[in-house]
């Protein structure tokens, strides 16, 4: 039998546990992964990712309930989803996706008490029977080289989008 070695997990599986909650603006583990910030919401590369360029989208405010998200956060919260999307497939030329939510932990959620939207890109033939028989995903890019990518397209994307939302309420200063 062949080993694939995954030593990136090694750090999650043996590691010493984050105390409180990994997404909230003031404690979120890893920050160099939060490739967009909005005044609600923001948008993070997924540490542990199902593929390459999976993302989260997470409410800066700490709730793991759906119904208590004001309508600011939910507009938010849609809008980066939707913007991610466009970036993903621009830059990563998926041919689906996967998109949502775990909400509790008997749901799935590794972290039950602050939700996010999970965006993860798919492509035909891209599951295989490494994770159905050997617990394992294949991602096949570096998350830091695929950070700096994404980096690019969402300071991109969001001046075009800005420009354009500006230009479309009739903001002067729009370009």
């Amino acid at each position: 039998m062949e080993s694939l070695y995954a030593p990136w997990r090694e750090a999650f599986i043996k590691g010493e546990k984050h105390q409180g909650c990994i997404f909230c603006p003031d404690s979120i583990v890893k920050t160099d992964l939060v490739l967009h910030r909005r005044e609600n919401c923001f948008v993070i590369m997924n540490l542990y990712p199902y593929s390459g360029g999976h993302l989260l989208v997470v409410p800066n405010r700490h709730t793991g309930n759906l119904e208590d998200l004001t309508p600011n956060e939910k507009q938010e919260m849609f809008d980066l989803l939707a913007d991610s999307v466009a970036i993903l497939k621009q830059e990563l030329k998926p041919e689906g996706f996967n998109i949502g939510m775990n909400l509790g932990k008997a749901a799935g959620a590794g972290v039950a008490d602050h939700l996010h939207i999970h965006i993860v890109p798919r492509w035909t033939g891209d599951t295989n029977f490494m994770p159905l028989l050997g617990d394992v995903r294949v991602v096949s890019e570096d998350l830091d080289s695929l950070k700096q990518r994404l980096l690019a397209r969402y300071a991109e994307f969001m001046t075009i989008t800005d420009d354009f939302e500006n230009a479309a309420y009739g903001d002067k200063e729009a370009k």
